[in-house]
């Protein structure tokens, strides 16, 4: 694979934190517009796939299920991929599958073929876009990484609301067939979007020493590239949030799918009940922006993962709550509420994830989380489900939900605050004549993943280093 090109990020790359970030910000919208609202979206056809193949909504409800699996159970794979060829070169095979998926689906003559080609191709296409646009956005924003972080993230109920209706005419003037073949010209736009995503490129040096440093490497053995970082498990930041995550998804999507029906049997009509979706995909475009500009701000950014539990405590107790909703106005604020709570953790869940891990493991770190959260996804909803069948009551439904959230909230919040809290003072290090053990402690401060601000005051002779979790002041004469 001579011709591919690999975009390890250099060392000596600073984020530009703008400047052809915008273009890549622009590219992640998409993606990630693409990624979680196609699942969605495509359910505006179950109606015509139940009278073309005589299956039950069931069948077709699999669709869906089998592309959101794709999109989280494949992560580990496009980890694999990104780390050995590049984020540009997957997303725009990606791009590929996801329309080719489209494609053969309008030719298929079966729900099975359906399955394959709708479900695992166009998944995988989609899947193999996701993750790097993260992973490029995490390269070209720093500074600003949260807001950049809530601006891609409002992609999904962008995207949602847009192609829903879209899905809708199609279907009306061209049938399930003709409305999957321009879907799937649709999804080349993944290609132009993988194009965006130029690797960053170190500053030049002078002939000289670029040729000496040339000369250097060549000297120097290579170490082995890891494909798949399995060391993220080590890091009990990670593992907290690992499992939190999972936790969080049991619930997280269950009220979206079944508040429609909670209305409709309340005695309220089709599209009355629909209108629900709206409002809360409309709070939810500005919830997500919105929280990451907070997220971002100097006080708020080093404690984002307790910001991160509020937002999925909120969601939480928004379900709980909306359990004892007796009428349409009732439904109408758990929305509104819904939107707001869904938004911020949308904005903030990736955020979290890179300020645990860094830049260098999030690749591997997002595969595995991703991964996880696969397994909960397919348990959640269709649990919720038996639920439902067994009690006939959406009540007990939205409770569960809220508990599993809320248990999630609890296990961020209390993870860190126990096993990661802030360590106590640390004595002054006095820096006499360049002690190289406090130069060494300085730098290794510096080059670690998740510093992120440096202060020199000369006047009170100190230098202060905001790492993850703590800040560290190095006294120096």
């Amino acid at each position: 694979m001579g011709g591919a090109v690999v975009d390890d990020e250099p060392s000596d790359v600073k984020a530009p934190d703008g400047g052809w970030g915008w273009a890549v910000l622009a590219g992640g919208f998409v993606i990630t517009g693409f990624s979680y609202a196609f699942p969605k979206a495509v359910s505006v056809f179950f109606k015509e796939l139940i009278r073309e193949f005589g299956v039950g909504y069931s069948d077709c409800a699999w669709i869906s299920s089998i592309l959101l699996a794709m999109l989280y159970g494949t992560g580990p794979l496009c980890s694999v991929l990104v780390n050995k060829f590049g984020c540009r070169p997957v997303m725009m095979v990606g791009g590929l599958f996801a329309s080719l998926g489209m494609i053969l689906a309008s030719l298929a003559t079966s729900i099975l073929h359906i399955y394959i080609c709708t479900g695992v191709i166009t998944g995988l296409g989609l899947a193999l876009n996701f993750q790097p646009s993260l992973i490029m956005l995490n390269r070209y924003f720093s500074e600003k990484r949260p807001l950049a972080n809530g601006l891609s993230a409002a992609g999904s109920p962008v995207a949602l609301c847009c192609l829903s209706p879209l899905g809708q005419v199609l279907q009306y003037h061209y049938g399930w067939r003709g409305g999957f073949l321009i879907l799937g010209g649709l999804l080349l736009n993944c290609c132009a979007c993988g194009a965006l995503m130029r690797p960053l490129v170190g500053p030049k040096k002078p002939q000289g020493q670029e040729l000496q440093a040339v000369d250097e490497a060549e000297k120097k053995p290579k170490p082995k590239k890891k494909l798949l970082d399995f060391s993220v498990f080590k890091d009990r930041g990670f593992l907290i949030y690992a499992i939190a995550a999972s936790i969080m998804v049991l619930g997280l999507f269950v009220p979206p799918v079944f508040v429609v029906s909670y209305a409709k049997e309340m005695g309220n009509e089709d599209t009355k009940s629909a209108l629900l979706l709206t409002i809360l995909g409309f709070i939810d475009i500005f919830a997500r922006p919105t929280c990451g500009l907070i997220a971002g701000m100097k006080w708020v950014r080093p404690r984002c993962v307790y910001l991160f539990s509020f937002a999925i405590l909120f969601n939480g107790i928004t379900d709980v709550i909306s359990s004892q909703a007796t009428d349409y106005p009732g439904l109408v604020v758990f929305c509104i509420f819904f939107g707001l709570s869904y938004g911020m953790v949308g904005a903030l869940q990736f955020e979290v994830l890179m300020a645990i891990v860094g830049t260098k493991k999030f690749s591997s770190a997002l595969g595995l989380v991703l991964l996880m959260e696969a397994i909960a996804v397919l348990v959640g909803p269709p649990g919720a489900g038996r639920l439902l069948d067994a009690t006939h009551n959406y009540m007990y439904v939205f409770l569960l939900a809220g508990c599993e959230v809320i248990l999630a909230s609890i296990v961020i919040c209390m993870g860190n605050f126990l096993c990661i809290k802030k360590k106590p003072d640390e004595p002054e290090a006095h820096l006499e004549n360049g002690a190289p053990a406090e130069m060494e402690k300085l730098n290794s401060l510096l080059e670690a993943e998740g510093a992120t601000r440096l202060e020199i005051n000369e006047c009170n002779n100190h230098v202060s280093v905001t790492n993850k979790y703590r800040v560290v002041t190095l006294q120096f004469t």
